[in-house]
């Protein structure tokens, strides 16, 4: 609402400078001051709609005034920065009842939207603190952006009890997000519970589910609490989603419409009261097309979504990672290593197709195997075998090939512009591209037909059947 006051509080001159700005030309009043002090005696006389904050000041902390802010004007909406964009930053700021979280650096025009939303949907108090455990832990650990989105969606699912579908390629850390969510939700006190449905097999996964009776099948000689029994009043964490059987899917169904099941052999409907958290690394929605996922159970599993990046789409946070797990290990007892600055970039370059668990292990290996109190990089290229050097390599000479490619076609297209090409044109264009491009893979390779072939998307033999139609000279390292 335009003509509201903001209250601004930062002890950077530039970004208050950068937010008087764009707040006032959003037509906002606006007050600025770089102290906690200032900022809580402007809201104890009333003044001001809105409060947008950094976290540290000199004389203070937004998360100690903040419960202040709501006991005396609940209605007042606090929007928080920060530059420590972790993902205890952004649940503390939940937990304290913040209206909104904001990482540092952030969108001008995001920041103003959520002033605007603010101010248009006032809140009350949210939620109550968390009780405090004496210290920081960090379940997830990245500074990137994808990873800020994750932290901002989860803050918001805190308090509530929807259903939540986590995808991911395995490794990404599903299982993490889904105790996150339930270690700092409402329901922490309750008992968490992780079920991977492809490791149990196809016939048992109903019982596993919701427990058995005696004398149900054969070997059933005692009664059997389920999972959905010991997650009652918690969690229950479905993993790898896609392997459940569609019998089994039909009464997980009917759990999700009705909120109660029976158990195997059993007769009485049983209520249950538990989150369900799922997750998977498969596509449901080709599985649905495959009819071998029914599609109201995934509607109803994928109420929120959350999609967590693979390690190579986020490999900015990969130095926080590396120093987290140096810091695990040394904790549970192995020697306290440091890293050099090229390992770490060592590490940027690679896919990581094992994602953040192929990382966290090769942090343990290295730290137990080398004794050297500096991991050198060296050591890690050698861990990580020939795949960073091929996409390293690959990297600069496709970057010299693209740009040959539009240099020959910018040529020919000047040429023959407004005119009919001349017979060959086609299969000379290919050829002045196809020798450098299969030369380039192969130079990347070492001369490796095969990893050359996987580069380029051939088969081998049509790769070796070019190379000696072409005539291309081929690197010579042992057999391949």
């Amino acid at each position: 609402m335009t003509g509201s006051t903001v209250l601004v509080a930062d002890d950077d001159a530039a970004i208050r400078t950068v937010l008087n700005q764009a707040l006032s030309r959003a037509g906002y009043t606006v007050r600025l001051t770089s102290n906690a002090a200032t900022l809580w005696r402007w809201v104890a006389e009333g003044e001001g709609d809105v409060v947008v904050t950094d976290v540290v000041m000199p004389d203070g902390n937004a998360f100690d005034l903040i419960p202040r802010i709501k006991r005396t004007r609940p209605d007042l909406p606090v929007v928080v920065m920060s530059a420590q964009n972790t993902f205890m930053t952004a649940i503390r700021a939940s937990e304290k009842g913040a209206y909104e979280y904001l990482p540092k650096p952030f969108d001008l025009k995001e920041l103003t939207a959520i002033v605007g939303r603010a101010l248009a949907e006032p809140r009350g108090p949210q939620r109550a603190d968390l009780d405090e455990d004496g210290g920081e832990a960090i379940p997830l650990v990245g500074r990137s952006p994808a990873m800020q989105d994750i932290y901002r969606m989860l803050a918001r699912l805190m308090q509530t009890d929807l259903t939540v579908m986590i995808s991911g390629e395995s490794g990404t850390g599903k299982e993490l997000v889904a105790r996150a969510l339930h270690d700092y939700g409402k329901r922490r006190k309750g008992p968490f519970v992780a079920v991977n449905m492809a490791a149990i097999p196809r016939d048992l996964i109903e019982s596993e589910l919701f427990g058995h009776e005696r004398g149900a099948f054969t070997g059933a000689q005692a009664r059997s609490a389920g999972r959905f029994e010991q997650a009652e009043g918690g969690t229950l964490f479905l993993d790898e989603i896609g392997d459940m059987p569609m019998d089994a899917q039909t009464r997980l169904l009917r759990v999700l419409q009705q909120g109660e099941y029976t158990t195997v052999g059993g007769r009485t409907p049983i209520r249950t009261d538990v989150r369900i958290i799922a997750a998977t690394n498969k596509d449901l929605r080709q599985l649905i097309r495959q009819g071998l996922f029914r599609e109201d159970l995934f509607f109803r599993l994928n109420v929120v979504p959350i999609r967590l990046p693979p390690l190579r789409e986020r490999a900015d946070d990969i130095p926080d990672l590396v120093r987290h797990f140096l810091s695990q290990a040394e904790r549970e007892g192995l020697a306290a290593k440091t890293i050099e600055p090229g390992a770490v970039e060592a590490m940027q370059r690679y896919r990581w197709p094992g994602n953040i668990r192929e990382l966290e292990n090769l942090i343990r290996r290295l730290t137990a195997l080398y004794p050297q109190e500096t991991i050198a990089t060296p050591i890690v290229e050698n861990e990580l075998g020939p795949m960073s050097e091929i996409e390293t390599g690959t990297n600069h000479e496709a970057d010299s090939i693209s740009g040959a490619l539009e240099q020959h076609l910018s040529r020919y297209f000047d040429e023959f512009s407004g005119a009919l090409p001349p017979p060959g044109l086609y299969q000379r264009v290919l050829r002045e591209v196809e020798i450098p491009l299969i030369s380039a893979a192969l130079g990347a390779t070492r001369g490796n037909q095969i990893k050359a072939a996987e580069l380029l998307g051939l088969n081998r033999n049509t790769l070796r059947k070019k190379i000696r139609e072409l005539d291309i000279h081929v690197m010579r390292r042992g057999s391949v």
